[in-house]
């Protein structure tokens, strides 16, 4: 499980064994939810937050978090993804200790 960033106690992460369309999935305590980030011709367009089956989603200020941090880090995350799932890649954690 590459973790690739912290927010604000929120880690957003890739399971090992993923599969498209690109996501991350973030987890807050017992909580999580999943972000699919849907990219036409290299640039993103859209991105879905999604409940991940079995799990409490997240709500109020840490869903608000995410879709922050989401809008800051999207063309970031492509890139580890390309990196880690086509490349083979080893990934780098960041921990954003500053509100967006």
């Amino acid at each position: 499980m590459p973790k690739l960033y912290e927010y604000l106690g929120i880690i957003i992460f890739f399971y090992a064994n993923e599969h498209e369309p690109i996501h991350v999935h973030a987890r807050k305590g017992g909580h999580e939810s999943k972000a699919e980030i849907i990219v036409i011709d290299g640039k993103v367009e859209e991105i879905i937050i999604r409940n991940v089956s079995g799990k409490k989603p997240l709500t109020g200020k840490e869903l608000k978090h995410l879709k922050t941090f989401l809008n800051h880090y999207a063309d970031a995350i492509v890139i580890k993804w390309v990196d880690y799932f086509v490349y083979h890649k080893e990934l780098t954690f960041e921990k954003i200790t500053k509100k967006l």
